[in-house]
């Protein structure tokens, strides 16, 4: 019938400007009818239009089923029947039913849609798959729009027995169901990480021999640092040459780094024996930088793996953890801090140059923002997957060759996600950069049950405690070190913790009390933007998880967005190129 009533090619040309009052082209496979207002000189052509689309509408006498469908209904009649509203649906009566299809395949109306709108039950009812991607003018060749197409179909076909109340409670509760999964710190990332990055981390560290590391494949060289469970020093890979390396002592361990014959250079950390803790601090220091590297490499140094050592000889005991990073540098924050010359021993290898056209204290303040918007874009990094380092520090943080400054140590980090290395009433700190409430959690928090477990709850824990709070004070001590020279020495940091514990952890208080008189010219400049952040980190905890900024809020701090630091390298950059 619908064929039938179809008028012909010219039909459409010779009304173009009633069915395309706006100049669109017909469609390739249907007339779109436009009804509304038109001017007066259009009258005219209307009711033209409408005589011709009465004759078109005559049905042919030889389909039996299209005659007796409209038995007694005239051409008349069924243009009056016509709705001018293509959503208004059929008229209704069995006479005209055939009739008014034919009229919607007409107007443009799919069938489906006006019987959906004539039917206030079916009005509700889901829009089949491939209208929904047609009516979005989505390429159906689109692999991506077919694997849509697919997954609109299956979820009408699992759905097509429900209410539409229950509908809506179905897609409810798989949409809070995905916020949760996805919420810090990543239920649904966990997951991913533990069953399919992980195990394809080892199967390729193994095929890299990263898991099968040797005492013989490295050489000591010059000591470097040492803390309460390892000792750092610098080393090499032995080269695969065959050529036998003399054991170095002495002078030539403070060379090896200038030793043309290593092209390999490595950072190596001795977990020292028969420290209590040390065992186990270097298990995880090892766990978590095979984790880290995972979530966040650019992050922390590239952790190359372990080895234990099969014999005593030189540095080497046996039966001794070693763990090894890949050279990126060996001075810290910390060997920088303890110069004169900070922050501006620092510009040149932030910047690439010496900044120009600057005063000295603006181009300290650059430096001294840039090392702090690293940190902060560091923890940002960890903490969204529940990592929370708990031993920021100057000396905790390396600052490479290129100028990236990478987290270290991670012996005393948590991953609260899964509960690894933490137990409520244990405190691993460094006095002077730990916050005031001295533990990660509140000490009432239970022990964390089996992993699946914990990390199924975790995202209700870190929105009631805010974990990740911790790491940011120590990072608003940094910057306070880094800003004001009498906190660079030891002994003027710690006599500044003990005037801030008796401020109430108050820096405006305690910036009006002290009387030291220190220069806070950095953290002054640009209105005091510094000062204002670090008011913010340098801070007591509200009870809700308040009072102190989030990594993701320190990072759209005015004294971030005003973006100097960023100009300057990139300027540095362009002048370098040319």
């Amino acid at each position: 019938m619908a064929a039938s009533l179809l008028p012909p090619a010219t039909f459409a040309k010779k009304y173009r400007t009633l069915l395309h009052p706006f100049g669109a082209k017909p469609h390739a496979q249907r007339l779109i009818f436009r009804c509304g207002a038109t001017s007066d000189g259009a009258d005219d052509a209307w009711l033209s239009f409408l005589d011709e689309l009465k004759s078109s509408l005559q049905a042919d006498p030889s389909d039996t089923v299209a005659s007796d469908a409209g038995a007694g209904a005239t051409p008349d009649d069924l243009v009056t029947a016509l709705p001018l509203d293509p959503s208004a649906g059929p008229a209704v009566g069995d006479a005209t039913n055939a009739a008014a299809g034919a009229a919607t395949e007409l107007l443009g109306v799919d069938a489906s849609s006006a019987a959906a709108s004539s039917d206030a039950a079916a009005a509700t009812a889901a829009v089949p798959a491939d209208g929904l991607l047609s009516a979005l003018h989505l390429d159906a060749s689109n692999p991506a729009v077919r694997a849509a197409g697919d997954a609109l179909s299956r979820l009408d076909a699992l759905t097509a027995g429900l209410s539409d109340a229950q509908r809506w409670a179905l897609f409810g509760f798989l949409g809070v169901t995905w916020l949760y999964l996805t919420a810090r710190p990543g239920v649904l990332s966990g997951a991913m990480d533990a069953y399919v990055l992980a195990p394809l981390q080892l199967a390729l560290d193994s095929v890299l021999g990263r898991r099968s590391l040797k005492m013989s494949d490295f050489v000591v060289g010059e000591r470097i640092g040492e803390g309460s469970f390892g000792v750092v020093y610098a080393g090499a890979v032995v080269p695969k040459n065959g050529a036998v390396m003399e054991e170095r002592s002495g002078r030539a361990r403070t060379t090896l780094q200038n030793d043309d014959r290593y092209k390999e250079k490595v950072i190596l950390k001795k977990i020292k024996v028969g420290t209590v803790g040390a065992k186990e601090c270097g298990d995880y220091e090892e766990w978590f930088n095979y984790r880290v590297a995972r979530a966040a490499p650019q992050s922390c140094a590239d952790f190359l793996g372990s080895f234990v050592a099969d014999e005593t000889k030189s540095e080497f005991v046996k039966g001794g953890k070693w763990l090894v990073w890949k050279f990126e540098g060996d001075r810290t924050l910390a060997n920088y801090l303890g110069d004169r010359g900070f922050p501006s021993n620092l510009e040149q290898l932030m910047f690439g140059r010496a900044l120009r056209g600057l005063g000295t204290l603006e181009r300290d303040a650059l430096v001294v923002k840039q090392v702090m918007r690293q940190l902060v874009t560091s923890l940002k990094r960890i903490h969204d997957t529940g990592i929370v380092h708990r031993d920021i520090k100057p000396s905790n943080l390396v600052v490479t060759r290129r100028g990236q400054v990478k987290l270290i140590d991670f012996g005393a980090a948590t991953d609260l996600r899964i509960g690894k290395n933490y137990v409520p009433d244990r405190a691993l700190l460094d006095p002077d950069y730990c916050p005031p409430e001295l533990y990660v959690l509140p000490e009432e928090t239970p022990v964390p049950p089996p992993e699946p477990i914990a990390a199924i709850l975790s995202p209700i824990l870190w929105q009631l405690n805010s974990p990740d709070l911790f790491d940011m004070y120590s990072a608003g001590i940094v910057l306070m070190q880094m800003s004001v020279p009498t906190l660079r020495t030891q002994s003027g940091l710690k006599n500044f913790n003990t005037e801030l514990r008796s401020a109430g952890y108050d820096l405006e208080k305690w910036r009006r009390s002290t009387r030291r008189r220190p220069d806070l010219q950095i953290l002054d400049l640009d209105s005091g933007r510094g000062w204002d952040l670090a008011t913010k980190l340098v801070s007591q905890r509200a009870a809700n998880g308040g009072g102190r900024l989030s990594a993701s809020a320190a990072l759209r701090h005015p004294y971030f967005l005003l973006g100097g630091d960023q100009a300057a390298a990139v300027l540095s950059k362009l002048s370098l190129s040319k």
